[in-house]
């Protein structure tokens, strides 16, 4: 008697390689679980890729590049994932921009999207919108049970989080995602509210709980806004961190019982440099590390919030029952308790416990106390640093020696103090650990003077600008230079003589700038005297389209003439839809201008937007002119540092009827000037807590400054002090 048995055995996977959209297209409906789709190798244009497919655990289906890192998609390129057990490796996305509102995104509509699928060794690397105002996502997470690891993100320019949780209204699911040994490399600030590295969750379903997990990550200089991550829902935890030199904090903005624990925050006392913002119910923020922060207010330390008195659910609930235990803040400048108190925000922490905790620093204390803080109880902490009598008893004060252990870290030797601080077994990730192993991270970025140095003679200036590289120095001989068209920067140039090397131009611009163009002036003269007599000139004016990276202009030791030749002749006009880091003038003479030495109001509108990060007025004279500075940020929102603006050591003799105009400036350094029969100089503070020091200036025939509040909220800091007032005989 013979018997069959029969034995179920698996399908056999196959792996499909496609050279082409439409062979992908054919495909892709014949994959079942285990199935690999390979993208041939090349350039990929204009390919949005809708990924629907159906694994199963243990046999997910993959698309991956033929070889990892030798498929780029440019263009109008995307990727929607759809189904469940899916897996995407190796692909990178460079030179181009998302078609519609996401890069990659884990739905292809609202009533499919992916589960239990991988992201794993991909790279969207400067893939953004034309226009930096324009709102997109790198990658958005929606479903369940998702992983994102390996991949590399970086040079965002472009208003949108780089990676996002998305909950939708009305749907208040766990979601149990994993964001891990990912790379998030720089990203400059945006200028505007927006510019999040990882948002997970929105206020409107921030009351239920994501599950969520962001884990040995590194974020390398994320500049974009003051929350680097920003957390607006529950039951996550933000683990094992690397926080490299990264403007902004770790914020726990909505949403109840989430962890952060174990991160390494190195600020290197970079400005902006934050660590952990406290708000809302039942956070336990422990066992991190944080050295080197420079941050205050919102980007301290620690920040724990005052919160709004029975608050809507897209403000600031009060702090309740946070637990801050175990953290080493070393050598940081601020911790900050209360922080935001105003009015509105009236509601101080209570049910919370501060203990455990290792606090160093020198000179100031670290401690702002800006509300009651009654409600925080302080117990086993150790602090080298000053500490305020109200906190003192649940300080053990004295002087701290610190050693450097083989993880990196700083500890302090004294045995009693073992158990103050960050955990000794801390393994800082490392940024070899982190990000697919075939793409480098970024370089620094290029410096001023770090080029070569071409030497130029009248006649030669414009091919030498044209053939600058990064870094360059185009050094003038003496001589007259006559410029008729503008000199196009597109790279960090410096552009140096000596006085007798100078400069006319007979068009409306001098220097335009361009995508990637920073322009460092120095020691030369220029003058307007050969430009046309209309209006609107200017000797250096930023791009007349939107750039995604930020530009910067530094000028020292050099003389300008001639820019009243026509009316509204600015030195540096910005324009909208341009962001630079930053705007120096050092001991620089102008003598004669009609319109604004530095014009920053280009952005005009209510999001927050603003033309420059930093700008610095020093050491300089002014004759005559018209304006010394309009700057500008709009509307009310907190989610910016600046701009900040310094004016020091000045003279300005002679102005317009409004010399200078700073609205929603959130830093304003006056100190040591001479106004000499100038015109009005207005302050006008907006949102946030604004500082604005006006110190030991001398105003001759000149008003005093106007200060003024814009809105009700926020708390502006001022201080006024040792400025003289009285006529030309004084």
């Amino acid at each position: 008697m013979v018997t069959a048995s029969c034995v179920a055995v698996p399908a056999i996977a196959r792996d499909y390689l496609v050279r082409t959209p439409a062979e992908y297209v054919r495909v892709l409906p014949m994959v079942q679980a285990g199935d690999v789709v390979r993208l041939a190798n090349g350039e990929w244009k204009d390919f949005p890729i809708v990924f629907e497919a159906h694994g199963r655990d243990g046999r997910p289906v993959t698309l991956a590049a033929q070889t990892a890192g030798k498929v780029v998609l440019t263009g109008a390129s995307s990727l929607k994932l759809a189904g469940e057990w899916l897996v995407v490796s190796g692909l990178v996305f460079r030179n181009g921009a998302a078609p519609g509102d996401e890069v990659i995104s884990f739905r292809r509509d609202s009533r499919r999207v992916a589960v239990n699928s991988r992201l794993t060794e991909v790279v969207i690397d400067r893939f953004n919108q034309p226009d930096r105002r324009r709102e997109d996502r790198w990658v958005s997470l929606y479903g369940h049970d998702n992983r994102v690891d390996h991949s590399w993100f970086a040079g965002k320019g472009n208003a949108g989080v780089t990676l996002a949780v998305i909950r939708p209204k009305g749907q208040p699911q766990a979601n149990r995602h994993r964001i891990d040994h990912n790379y998030f490399g720089s990203r400059p600030p945006l200028g505007s509210n927006g510019g999040e590295t990882i948002r997970i969750g929105t206020s409107d379903e921030s009351l239920s709980d994501s599950f969520t997990t962001v884990e040995a990550n590194v974020f390398d200089r994320c500049d974009g806004e003051v929350e680097i991550v920003s957390v607006k829902s529950g039951g996550n935890v933000v683990r094992a961190n690397l926080i490299l030199q990264s403007q902004g904090s770790i914020v726990l903005r909505h949403g109840n019982g989430n962890l952060v624990e174990r991160n390494v925050f190195l600020g290197k006392g970079k400005p902006h440099t934050g660590g952990v913002r406290v708000i809302n119910v039942g956070q336990t923020v422990r066992d991190n590390y944080m050295e080197g922060l420079a941050g205050t207010s919102f980007t301290s330390a620690i920040a724990v919030m005052n919160g709004v008195p029975g608050s809507a659910i897209n403000r600031y609930h009060p702090v309740t029952g946070a637990v801050i235990a175990n953290n080493s803040i070393l050598d940081s400048v601020r911790i900050t308790l209360g922080a935001g108190a105003d009015a509105e925000r009236s509601a101080p922490p209570r049910d919370s416990r501060f203990t455990g905790n290792l606090v160093t620093g020198t000179g100031a204390s670290p401690f702002a106390i800006e509300a009651d803080v009654k409600g925080i109880a302080f117990t086993d902490n150790a602090a080298s640093a000053q500490v305020p009598a109200e906190l003192a008893p649940g300080f053990t004060t004295g002087p701290i020696a610190l050693k450097r252990a083989a993880n990196g870290l700083l500890y302090p030797g004294d045995p009693a103090l073992a158990k103050r601080g960050a955990p000794r077994d801390l393994v800082p990730v490392t940024l070899a650990q982190v990000g697919p192993d075939w793409y480098a991270k970024p370089a620094p970025e290029v410096a001023f003077g770090s080029g070569r140095t071409i030497e130029t003679h009248p006649g030669s200036l414009e091919t030498a600008v044209a053939a600058a590289q990064p870094g360059d120095v185009i050094a003038l001989a003496a001589g007259r230079y006559a410029v008729r068209a503008p000199l196009r920067i597109a790279v960090p140039v410096t552009v140096s003589g000596p006085k007798t090397a100078t400069i006319a131009f007979t068009g409306p611009t001098l220097f335009a700038l361009a995508e990637g163009g920073r322009l460092r002036l120095q020691g030369l003269t220029i003058t307007g005297e050969a430009a046309p007599r209309s209006a609107g000139n200017a000797v250096i004016r930023s791009a007349p389209t939107s750039t995604i990276a930020n530009y910067a202009v530094e000028i020292e030791g050099t003389d300008f003439a001639g820019l009243d030749a026509s009316p509204g002749f600015d030195l540096v006009a910005t324009t909208p839809a341009t962001f630079a880091d930053h705007l120096t003038l050092r001991d620089v003479t102008v003598t004669g201008l009609s319109g604004t030495v530095l014009a920053a109001a280009a952005e005009t509108g209510g999001k927050g937007l603003y033309a420059a990060e930093h700008i610095t007025i020093a050491g300089s004279h002014f004759t005559h002119i018209g304006v010394l500075a309009q700057v500008l940020r709009g509307g009310t929102d907190e989610s910016t540092f600046g701009p900040e603006v310094e004016i020091t050591g000045n003279t300005v003799e002679g102005g317009g009827p409004e010399l200078l105009a700073l609205s929603g400036v959130q830093s304003t350094l006056m100190a040591r000037n001479t106004f000499r029969k100038a015109g009005r100089i207005a302050v006008s503070h907006s949102v946030g807590a604004p500082l604005t020091r006006i110190l030991d200036n001398r105003f001759v025939d000149t008003a005093q400054p106007q200060i003024s509040r814009l809105y009700p909220q926020g708390t502006p800091q001022v201080q006024v002090s040792g400025n003289v007032s009285g006529g030309d005989a004084s």
